[in-house]
């Protein structure tokens, strides 16, 4: 019997819809069928982002508390051999979308007991979001087996300039001498390869061994000097969620002035603080090496960050 495969998205700017095009082409190639189920919050997140609609959705990400989306055109019984999450990052955490499809109990009947193959594409922290996919999967009875992060492959404070004139103005192009924003068109084309490994697993039933599929195939990148910034702003994140959430509802108007607050902590924070820190984690490098050695491999898991041979 062929083998069926479900893809979860959600894309505001297209970036994801090209990479899930990419992916998904060699498995329709080998005959595999294939149900692409794009998310739709209720009401939908605007793209490009007003000002404040693009802070106002922090405090929700944070917490795990995302706007619902409309009931799934899949059946919540259909049966899939495979599922792929393909998802974005929001302050460090699962963009609500996907995190409401994780909670809901369409999204749990779909993923019981079913290997999940996640796909991220953001700037370049990912490793808190991950963790917290991680649990939502395994809350819902699905078995995590592959993870593929595809990043922003400018300079990371280059990418403080370009990522926010891309969700604020829909531009992505070159601008004042800086790369274009997002994951650029070579990566995406290059994750046919996945495709790829997918389809020659399924086709040997690998997907029913509680082994990864995409080993050997860089499908992971860590990047040690962003790990330990990255687990501070997220204690951080964890603070100004919470006193945002004070304020008022998702929407409301009162807790505007908290999320003008917010908004200036992280311009101070991207001009003073992550500049230092970054310095400062290169000259402790020798110091620092073990524990980031170990959380490096860590994120690497399950796929791993090995080359083709």
């Amino acid at each position: 019997m062929k083998k069926s495969v479900l893809v979860v998205s959600y894309s505001q700017s297209g970036q994801m819809t090209d990479i899930v095009s990419a992916l998904t082409r060699p498995l329709l190639d080998a005959g595999i069928r294939l149900h692409h189920e794009v998310l739709r919050p209720q009401p939908a997140f605007p793209f490009p982002w007003p000002f404040f609609a693009f802070l106002d959705v922090f405090p929700e990400s944070v917490r795990l508390e995302p706007r619902p989306n409309q009931p799934p055109v899949v059946a919540a019984d259909a049966h899939f051999d495979l599922v792929i999450l393909a998802w974005t990052v929001w302050y460090l955490s699962p963009a609500q979308p996907m995190t409401a499809f994780l909670q809901s109990d369409a999204g749990r009947r779909l993923l019981r007991g079913r290997p999940v193959v996640s796909v991220v594409a953001c700037r370049n922290m990912w490793l808190s979001a991950f963790d917290a996919l991680k649990t939502l999967v395994a809350e819902a009875g699905g078995r995590l087996v592959d993870h593929v992060a595809l990043t922003d492959a400018s300079p990371a404070l280059a990418t403080f300039i370009t990522t926010p004139r891309w969700m604020l103005t829909g531009r992505r192009d070159r601008y004042m001498g800086l790369p274009p924003a997002g994951v650029n068109a070579e990566q995406t084309a290059a994750t046919a390869r996945f495709g790829v490994a997918l389809a020659d697993a399924l086709a040997q039933d690998m997907e029913k061994r509680d082994a990864p599929m995409l080993r050997g195939l860089a499908a992971v990148e860590v990047v040690p000097h962003l790990m330990l910034s990255e687990r501070a702003g997220r204690r951080a994140f964890a603070v100004w969620s919470a006193l945002i959430r004070h304020c008022g509802r998702a929407g409301q108007r009162r807790r505007i002035p908290a999320l003008g607050l917010f908004a200036l902590y992280l311009v101070l924070m991207i001009l003073t603080v992550v500049p230092v820190s970054l310095l400062l984690q290169r000259l402790a490098a020798p110091l620092l090496a073990r524990r980031l050695a170990a959380l490096r491999q860590r994120y690497e898991q399950p796929s791993g960050a090995a080359t083709p041979s």
